[in-house]
């Protein structure tokens, strides 16, 4: 390889490695997560936590093979602070009715000010002990758009 041509290859490399790196931790950071209990999957993922929005929505699954989910979400999910304490009830849910063995829509709440430094969201199912909890840390320097141009 001459010289030229082990530059290219270098800054090819260092180039997508960069990219590679700054995206996956950016979408790592608001990644879905989910949970197992009782028979019940539940996955949340944020759809817009950023300062600049009114509403903070999550979309929010959930699936079974052995029970209707007839959860209300609007009355058992909350936003805790960083102390545990509920904080944030649900403005609302547009999404699927209760009943039936897998549910999906979006639940919104009224976005926190200022922005904390993390969200936990919890739901709180008939029959379970504890809370599911699902939390994202929302000041890594990983989350500002000026990293991620479009």
């Amino acid at each position: 390889m001459d010289f030229r041509n082990s530059i290219r290859y270098l800054l090819c490399r260092l180039v997508g490695t960069a990219m590679l790196f700054s995206t996956t931790a950016f979408a790592a950071e608001l990644a879905s997560q989910s949970s197992e209990s009782g028979g019940v999957t539940i996955a949340v993922k944020p759809v817009d936590v950023s300062a600049k929005a009114a509403t903070w929505s999550f979309q929010v699954s959930l699936s079974t093979h052995s029970q209707d989910l007839n959860d209300d979400l609007v009355r058992t999910a909350f936003i805790v602070d960083r102390a545990g304490k509920k904080n944030a009830l649900p403005t609302g849910w547009e999404g699927d009715a209760p009943g039936g063995l897998y549910r999906k829509g979006v639940l919104s709440f009224k976005a926190l000010t200022p922005l904390p430094k993390a969200i936990e969201l919890r739901i709180q199912r008939a029959g379970e002990k504890a809370p599911r909890m699902y939390r994202w840390d929302l000041d890594c320097p990983c989350n500002d758009p000026k990293m991620h141009p479009s």
